[in-house]
């Protein structure tokens, strides 16, 4: 039977079982309970600049391919910049909004994008590009951008023609690490003697730090958390957070055993916290927020115990977020992540052809330059 295309605004009227059985991956930003708390409390379909358009495949009226797409009215939770493309098509007198983004909201932590148990095969992928370009064509979205995800799917999108966008994250990698102090031996002199200096500091602000994951949160903990949360970001940023206070507590309900939350005390007074997300392989840092400013609180909160997190559960990686060269020193290796663009007005799509071309070679310099920067000894 031929396989049959829809565009569906609203999670609920997909069938939870199906869509969550679409991927293999313990990747826990696209399960169903995710997307659907995103849409539950107002981050998604809100006023947020995010309206679901997921994108499903069915055949013979059960779901075998499922995509996160929305419709998008402004840059706000993307992390793959595109201000310059805005403020070209501005001067041209075109609308780059609404345009079409395949991705997580507020999330980005490369993944999966295209959720299937069948191969991945170039005629399938022909399918997906095909239908998003037609409805770019017939709803009139200026462009679709995939963000965040695996190379092979980048690469295949490639092959697609939709242009490959390259930039680095830095991530953490375990090396069979028994213990924190494992991984510190692999750090030179100097760099060690910082990490340790950072760690104590804490410890002489008389300052305790806990873990807690599973059955040990309780929702005092996340209604603690975002007040820490609310009031860092409006600090740093002028504004409040793009995720309310239902949002996660939500995931008490929806992923507690995907979330791990660090709560550091003064005292026996809580004055900030970190909040996780952890599946069998990955640790994902995400979210931070203090009440008292203490020298390399942050460090100890959303580095040094994630490491520690991972090596005491044998995860294999740690994602700690975007952006961020203090990370390196701290023993994040540069990783490479990308994204895809299709933008509908030819002459704009070989512009940004080249405008990738260009970035690409800034990007492989940043890249050789921050390695110089990590903290490890040099191999025997």
């Amino acid at each position: 039977m031929a396989l049959e295309v829809k565009f569906i605004n609203n999670i609920e009227q997909i069938n939870q079982e199906e869509w969550n059985a679409l991927s293999a991956s313990p990747y826990p930003f696209t399960r169903y309970e995710f997307l659907s708390l995103l849409e539950q409390t107002g981050a998604v379909n809100g006023d947020n600049g995010w309206f679901a358009l997921y994108m499903c495949i069915f055949e013979d009226d059960t779901l075998v391919v499922g995509l996160p797409l929305y419709q998008k009215t402004s840059w706000f939770g993307e992390y793959v910049f595109d201000w310059a493309w805005d403020e070209a098509y501005t001067r041209y007198g075109l609308a780059y909004y609404p345009k079409l983004t395949c991705a997580i909201p507020f999330t980005p932590v490369p993944g999966p994008r295209i959720l299937t148990q069948r191969a991945l095969t170039p005629e399938l992928i022909s399918l997906i590009t095909e239908h998003i370009e037609t409805l770019c064509e017939e709803a009139d979205y200026s462009s679709c951008h995939l963000l965040f995800p695996t190379l092979s799917i980048s690469d295949e999108l490639t092959k697609q023609g939709w242009q490959q966008r390259k930039n680095v994250q830095f991530h953490w990698f375990n090396q069979n690490y028994h213990t924190f102090d494992d991984f510190l031996a692999t750090f030179t002199a100097r760099k060690r003697k910082n990490v340790k200096k950072e760690r104590e500091r804490v410890k002489q602000a008389n300052v305790t730090i806990h873990r807690l994951y599973g059955d040990q949160i309780e929702e005092k903990h996340l209604q603690f958390f975002y007040r820490c949360y609310q009031q860092t970001y409006a600090k740093r940023s002028g504004h409040i957070g793009y995720l309310s206070q239902a949002f996660f507590t939500g995931l008490l309900t929806h992923l507690r055993n995907n979330v791990m939350l660090v709560i550091a005390s003064q005292e026996e007074t809580p004055i900030a916290a970190a909040l996780y997300f952890y599946d069998e392989n990955c640790l994902y840092g995400r979210y931070w927020g203090s009440l008292k400013d203490i020298d390399s609180l942050h460090f100890e909160c959303c580095y040094y115990q994630g490491i520690e997190f991972c090596i005491e559960n044998g995860l294999r990686c740690f994602n700690p977020g975007t952006q961020g060269e203090h990370k390196i020193q701290r023993g994040f290796v540069p990783t490479e992540c990308y994204s895809n663009h299709w933008l509908k007005d030819r002459r704009f799509h070989h512009a940004i052809t080249r405008f990738i071309q260009e970035e690409s070679s800034h990007i492989e310099h940043y890249k050789k330059q921050t390695y110089e920067l990590l903290p490890f000894k040099e191999p025997n």
